[in-house]
């Protein structure tokens, strides 16, 4: 009767523990391409609001891209050297 008593909590044990042949990862594996993904998405956008922003006061669409480009390159330079890698 012990024998089955205790035979019976260790199978709950195992049971209620989930699986035991599957973990999860503790740390998801990054790659580069996530980051550049993430800093051209953010320059891209910022880009076109910098643009928006020169071309309602009045610069022309050319000179506002360089300009906003310029900017850019100013303000965010680590992302810059990044990409000079």
């Amino acid at each position: 009767m012990k024998r089955l008593l205790l035979f019976s909590c260790v199978a709950l044990a195992l049971v209620s523990s989930g699986c035991l042949f599957h973990r999860k990862n503790a740390k998801p594996k990054e790659t580069p391409k996530i980051a550049t993904d993430v800093e051209q998405g953010f320059r891209q956008r910022w880009l076109d609001k910098r643009v928006a922003e020169l071309t309602a006061q009045g610069v022309a669409p050319a000179q506002a891209q360089q300009q906003a480009a310029a900017e850019f390159a100013q303000h965010f330079a680590y992302l810059n050297a990044a990409d000079r890698k």
